[in-house]
């Protein structure tokens, strides 16, 4: 028998195994076909996937300047260290060197990498200096083990000035208080996308740019702050503090015919430039997160309601009882014993009793819608985060106590913005301006801004929207501003707000504040307040200036506390913007 022609057995093994060979050659060349007939875009799309990755690229948040165009807030980039854990022994020498390079304290940090021992990304100090990154690049350390990403720094080169105007933006780059949150939705812009081609061992070989996918941004947002004001503002305030020790203050300017937000200050503060030690009682904006029994200052505003609606006359002569008026259950007595007042008198000596007689010409009805038509009882609706609408009762819970309390600023409260609003409508004629911070905003490009807006769908965001209400009659208006509002410096309690050559109108407000023990009004505790503008024919600038319960000295008198800090303002204010004198006296202001 012939070997060659093998057993049986052999030849069916032989037979199998190149059965199942070609089986599988079939297999492969069916899965070719398919693969390239079927699955050719597929494939070729995961294999493009693998090659380009998109990324997403944040705007550059926008600066923040004042109307001038001068720089409030801007942002730089800064590099922010990260390691990979995995490629890292927490015994490591470089970990301590990097650590005193950082002023970081090692230990915890060898502890942090330790925890996170399976991540592969852990931020080790975000946003460190140029110096420090040089430093650690000098280091002996595996590139695979370390890297920097480049993250924006926001910057306040005006420190501690028009900080709660600002806020600031965190670590995150989420705007917190101020208008770097209330209008974050501007200083954000809108991120862009980029590709990033990666070779075989995922390393970036080319950054791909398309101008449809960049990030769009606005250039600035420019406020209605005027950074010159502002530092009147802000010095007027420490002055007081330094003088009065008081728990908080506030000053705000005013342009009445526009609503503009000239300044803004709250005390105590903070710096932007240093954000690790700010006391817990400085992150409140005292200019619209206060509310407080306007006393005083809130008279001019039922004198005008009543004048309005024809109760009272101008030149009207009110019986004030020598200083002791029973109403109904309750006795109001004045601070000097008057017996006949006119109705400016009523206002320039600050007359409760008169003011009271007001009020029942009005009754209970007339001082409520007195009180909602000059935007008491609600936001005023400015661009600031935290505003508070005030405490306004309703109607149904007023009494014959309300008829003799609403006219002396007592039983409702406010916010010291709400009441340089409604001041505003009686210096410009009789119209409430919602009072705005944001004037507008500058593009890259000339047509940048315009795109912008469209891509935000909000058309209104150049020129914001003004929101103006009727008050009173021109007429009423001029005259509570010119007759008894300018008697109040010139003879009455506002005389300290006296400036030469300046027609200057004002009130004083002194209101006692509610005592925390005895649920009555406190002896000691005191709201100081002065509310003033000038020139009195033709109103420029409104200030206002309210000292929330000072300490110092024994009387507490808006006249005495806020009318000084008050007048130096508006006297600066007026000689900065060359308001020329408008009385024969043109004396120098110093």
């Amino acid at each position: 028998m012939n070997a060659s022609s093998g057993t049986p057995d052999h030849r069916g093994r032989v037979h199998f195994i190149m059965t199942l060979m070609l089986g599988l050659w079939a297999i492969v060349i069916g899965r070719l076909c398919i693969v390239q007939w079927h699955q050719a875009d597929e494939l070729a799309s995961y294999a493009t996937q693998q090659q380009f990755t998109e990324v997403t690229v944040s705007a550059r948040p926008a600066d923040i300047v004042d109307r001038s165009g001068r720089l409030l807030a801007t942002t730089i980039v800064s590099q922010s260290l990260f390691v990979d854990p995995q490629r890292l022994d927490v015994d490591d020498e470089f970990i301590s060197n990097v650590a005193e390079i950082l002023s970081i304290n090692a230990e915890k940090l060898k502890e942090r990498i330790g925890n996170h021992a399976d991540k592969r990304f852990l931020w080790v100090k975000r946003r460190i200096t140029a110096d420090e990154a040089a430093a650690i690049q000098m280091l002996d350390w595996p590139d695979s083990a370390y890297g920097f990403r480049d993250e924006f720094l926001r910057k306040y080169p005006q420190g501690h000035v028009a900080s709660h105007v600002l806020g600031y933006r965190d670590i995150d780059g989420a705007g917190r208080g101020g208008v770097e949150q209330s209008l974050n939705y501007l200083i954000q812009g809108v991120p862009g996308k980029r590709k990033l081609v990666r070779d075989a061992v995922g390393r970036i070989v080319e950054v791909s740019f398309d101008p449809d996918s960049e990030p769009k941004r606005f250039d600035a947002i420019q406020l209605t702050l005027d950074l010159t004001i502002q530092m009147f503002a802000e010095k007027a305030l420490d002055e007081i503090v330094d003088e009065w020790k008081p728990a908080g203050a506030c000053a705000i300017a005013m342009d009445p015919n526009s609503g503009d937000v000239l300044a803004m200050a709250s005390r105590p503060t903070y710096s932007l430039s240093d954000m690790s030690h700010v006391p817990d009682n400085a992150w409140k904006n005292q200019a619209i997160s206060i509310v407080y029994e306007p006393g005083s200052t809130f008279k001019p505003f039922i004198v005008a309601e009543a004048l309005q609606s024809g109760l009272i006359k101008q030149d009207e002569i009110f019986y004030c009882e020598n200083g002791e008026y029973r109403m109904g259950p309750r006795i109001l007595h004045d601070h000097h014993a008057f017996s006949e007042l006119s109705v400016t008198d009523i206002l320039v000596k600050s007359s409760n009793i008169g003011m009271a007689k007001i009020g029942e010409r009005l009754t209970n009805s007339g001082l409520y819608n007195a009180t909602v038509k000059f935007g008491f009882g609600r936001p005023t609706g400015i661009d600031l985060p935290g505003e508070l609408s005030g405490i306004l009762r309703p109607l149904k819970k007023w009494n014959v106590y309300s008829t003799g309390s609403i006219p002396m600023g007592h039983e409702l409260a406010v916010t010291p913005l709400q009441l340089l609003a409604a001041q505003s409508a009686l210096s410009n004629g009789g119209r409430l301006i919602t009072p705005r911070i944001l004037k507008g905003v500058q593009g890259q490009r000339s047509d940048s801004a315009r795109s912008f807006h469209a891509s935000l769908e909000d058309p209104t965001v150049a020129e914001p929207a003004t929101i103006v209400r009727p008050t009173v009659s021109s007429d009423v208006a001029r005259w509570v501003i010119e007759k008894p509002m300018s008697d109040v410096v010139s003879r009455g309690t506002g005389r300290r707000a006296q400036i030469p050559g300046y027609s200057v109108f004002g009130k004083t407000g002194t209101a006692q504040k509610m005592d925390p023990e005895n649920g009555g009004y406190s002896k000691t505790l005191h709201c100081s307040s002065f509310i003033c503008g000038a020139p009195a024919h033709n109103p420029k600038v409104l200030v206002l200036i309210v000292v929330d319960e000072p300490k110092s000295g024994s009387t507490h008198y808006g006249g005495t506390i806020a009318a000084p800090a008050a007048a130096k303002i508006l006297s600066r204010s007026l000689m900065y913007l060359r308001i020329p004198p408008d009385q024969e006296n043109r004396t120098a202001v110093r």
